[in-house]
């Protein structure tokens, strides 16, 4: 088995570039940080040959979590090849950690991504000269079009079965070429032992890199005489630590770029982007372009398109739903058994699936924004109003993600350099309202709100940005207090659309919400229909209100009788909510015994207007699935927090619910 790590700068290609090695469907973004996590596949004819992508970091400094994730890989795990993908376009701030990886003494191979822009636009690389003066095998590709993909993969396998190293290259000098040098031979022995090369220990020591040193077990007057020589490479240097390390490298990558870099002249594409940008991300039109932007696409999404396709799907179900009722009615199938599978799992699975078309259709749309660029923008935009509230722009990318879900948005959160931050970001996300919740608000909001669905659905998802807003200023002024990280994003290009891309992403949502109507809704819904069908004997009861999930429901009720909704049958539908948000809609489906079609009728029956919309809040604002609460717990490293933030979600949920429940009926 031959395992290769791929690696490079945030939206150089990397994932797509993945996708054309192991012949997956990973999805991509034309924005940083759509990798958080590494992914594994085989390369495409080579069934002993392992590549990872793992999330693209800029350097192998220990700043970001990401940025320690890859790097542990790289000393921790079996490697034997790099593949350090490159955006000729952006060429010079690339080869910054390339310059890094060489000093780690892996074999590597240098994939220059993009070469058809590059060539449009009327440069290039002399690969040969290039590849010389760096001491790396080079092979041009351009990724998005699958060109010299079979010459990377030859030459990937070339390095690796004969363990090419990179060329050692001493691309030092003066001040930092002694300190350097004096360093690495100071801790030879240390680096030995714990199977670093020298150099790039060496390196990490003078970056003031302390997790590096501990892995070093380096005696206290070691350090000490490290940490002096710094300070006389300063000195010298007259600039910090880290300024003459990055000095170094860019003065050689400056000048390899000299020799080798045919520049080309301003692209079309770049051009475009500042016109388009003089308007999207100007002072005045560019939070009321995205308002706009976010409107339309929910009003098309929860008003004529997704309705209608909505409407139309949830047809095709009932007719396969009343077919095989008849089916089980012709074949003399046990009445259990037939309300087992009709009332029971069909009516579950239906009321969810009915709604899928509305999740694909909102997806469709967002992707279309993420594969243009204009996602990256919108981190940009919101950088300012997220200040005010002790967060960076970069922060709104995961929280955007959350409109999703919130697993891979509390994934996300690994892009933020500032372990406060991080936090922060977490806490909030939940907050946004993710795509599992859409069927409870379709259903409602087509019960009591059918002139207005869509209008419903904004103040919805609004009101969820809104509480997130005053939560954070909370944290802001108690937990979590002090400045946000400063903010740098790269703006990429405006690119048209891919169909490809986009298709790939309405695929895995329509998947993703097919596998847990199969699965979760599928289990949950077999067993609310088994407690609302046996009383606690386990005899069979006409009336629901006598079962065990009656029972069960009638001691939480009172807890949201000051909601408005004091009915067992909410409260049950509400506890099933913790497995998946889809839930609470099939088990609504099968405690009242009905359709996806007939619920939003029958639900009149247990809410009035006012307890109805107080319902839609606490299920917006209350605790997220289980597998969300999962993700914090992972990423927050804490059951306490991941405890606080389930007891501080519900108790939000209840009192926005209890106030407006309550200011709605002195109103009304």
């Amino acid at each position: 088995m031959i395992n290769f790590a791929l690696i490079g700068n945030q939206n150089s290609g990397k994932t797509t570039l993945f996708n054309q090695l192991t012949g997956s469907n990973q999805h991509v973004g034309n924005f940083p940080g759509v990798t958080v996590d590494r992914k594994d596949g085989y390369i495409l004819g080579y069934k002993d040959r392992v590549i990872t992508d793992l999330p693209g970091i800029y350097s192998l400094s220990p700043y970001t979590n990401e940025e320690i994730v890859t790097r542990d890989f790289l000393l921790d795990e079996k490697v034997d090849c790099i593949v350090n993908i490159l955006d000729a376009t952006n060429i010079e701030r690339n080869l910054y950690l390339t310059l890094q990886l060489i000093e780690l003494q892996i074999p590597m191979v240098l994939a220059i991504n993009m070469m058809d822009e590059m060539r449009t636009n009327g440069g290039t690389i002399k690969i040969n000269e290039f590849s010389r003066a760096i001491g790396v095998p080079c092979v041009p590709i351009s990724a998005a079009k699958n060109e010299g993909i079979q010459d990377l993969v030859h030459e990937m396998m070339r390095v690796a079965v004969n363990k090419i190293r990179p060329e050692k290259i001493d691309f030092c000098a003066g001040a930092v070429h002694r300190c350097l040098h004096g360093i690495s031979h100071m801790i030879e022995d240390h680096a030995v032992a714990a199977g670093l090369p020298r150099r790039f220990a060496a390196s990490k020591l003078i970056e003031g890199d302390e997790p590096l040193a501990k892995r070093l077990n380096l005696t206290q007057n070691e350090l000490e005489m490290i940490e002096h020589s710094v300070v006389e490479m300063e000195k010298e240097c007259e600039m910090d630590r880290e300024a003459a390390m990055a000095d170094m490298r860019y003065c050689f990558i400056e000048n390899l770029c000299r020799n080798t870099v045919i520049r080309p002249t301003v692209s079309k594409e770049y051009l475009r982007s500042v016109k388009i940008d003089s308007i999207l991300t100007s002072k005045y039109f560019a939070i009321p372009a995205f308002v706009l932007i976010m409107g339309l696409i929910f009003y098309l999404t929860f008003g004529p398109i997704g309705t209608f396709l909505s409407d139309g799907f949830a047809l095709i179900i009932d007719w396969i739903i009343n077919y095989i009722s008849e089916l089980l009615i012709q074949f003399e199938i046990n009445p259990v058994v037939h309300s087992l599978v009709v009332d029971g799992i069909f009516a579950g699975i239906s009321s969810v699936l009915s709604f899928m078309p509305v999740i694909v259709v909102l997806f469709f749309f967002l992707s279309i924004l993420e594969d243009s660029g204009y996602m990256a923008r919108v981190a940009f935009i919101m950088d300012r109003p997220l200040r005010q509230l002790g967060l960076s722009g970069k922060s709104f990318v995961p929280m955007l993600i959350g409109f999703g879900c919130s697993v891979p948005a509390i994934m996300a959160t690994r892009t933020l350099s500032s372990e406060r931050d991080r936090k922060m970001t977490i806490l909030l996300t939940p907050f946004m309202s993710c795509t599992a919740k859409v069927p409870i608000y379709s259903v409602f909001a087509l019960a009591f709100f059918p002139n207005h669905a869509a209008e419903v659905m904004i103040l919805l998802y609004a009101t969820g940005i809104v509480v997130g807003i005053g939560f954070a200023m909370i944290l802001k002024k108690t937990v979590y207090k002090g400045a946000p990280i400063p903010f740098v994003m790269e703006l990429p290009n405006y690119r048209m659309p891919s169909a490809k891309s986009v298709l790939l992403l309405m695929w895995e949502k329509a998947k993703d919400f097919i596998t847990r109507a199969f699965t979760i809704i599928f289990l949950a819904s077999i067993i609310i229909w088994f407690l609302q069908s046996f009383d606690l004997r386990f005899n069979l009861v006409e009336d629901s209100s006598y079962s065990i999930l009656a029972n069960i429901g009638q001691i939480i009720a009172p807890i949201f009788a000051p909601l408005g909704f004091n009915d067992w049958r909410a409260a049950t539908a509400l506890i099933t909510g913790f497995s998946a948000k889809e839930a609470v809609v099939s088990s609504l489906a099968v405690l009242l015994k009905t359709s996806a079609d007939q619920l939003p009728t029958m639900l009149s029956s247990m809410f009035t207007t006012a307890s109805a919309f107080s319902f839609l809040l606490f299920t917006l604002l209350y605790t997220p699935c289980v597998a969300a609460i999962a993700a914090v717990k992972r990423e927050m490293g804490s059951v306490k927090s991941t405890i606080a933030l389930i007891v501080t979600q519900c108790a939000i949920a209840w009192i926005i619910a209890f106030i407006f429940y309550t200011c709605a009926s002195l109103i009304l």
